[in-house]
């Protein structure tokens, strides 16, 4: 429970940092980057000890496919909310394909 929450809270950092000047396009692209950096420098203070942590219970392939799930779920109501851009339907389908890998690669290989 604790790798999940940290591994959500370092996208929420995360999807600003790589996205949250979309809506500054106006500002100089070397504050974009600055501010960029230091929000992405934060997401990593919770990043690293979430697969830390997280690396007692899961495989490496495991987390990665973890924060691929969360950070679709997290950059999905980041789209609508924050950059008022709509989620399609093919959006949708590679979200739940993504969700299938989490699932196959969270099973126990044979």
């Amino acid at each position: 429970m604790t790798t999940l929450f940290l591994l959500t809270i370092s996208n929420i950092f995360m999807t600003f940092a790589w996205y949250g000047h979309l809506k500054y396009k106006d500002s100089p692209l070397w504050k974009a980057i600055v501010v960029s950096w230091l929000i992405a420098f934060v997401e990593y203070c919770f990043q690293v000890p979430a697969n830390r942590i997280g690396h007692a219970s899961f495989t490496a392939a495991q987390l990665k496919v973890m924060q691929e799930v969360i950070t679709l779920a997290v950059f999905s109501v980041f789209s609508i909310f924050y950059l008022r851009e709509g989620i399609k339907w093919n959006h949708i389908l590679g979200f739940l394909m993504i969700v299938g890998a989490a699932f196959f690669i969270s099973r126990p290989a044979h």
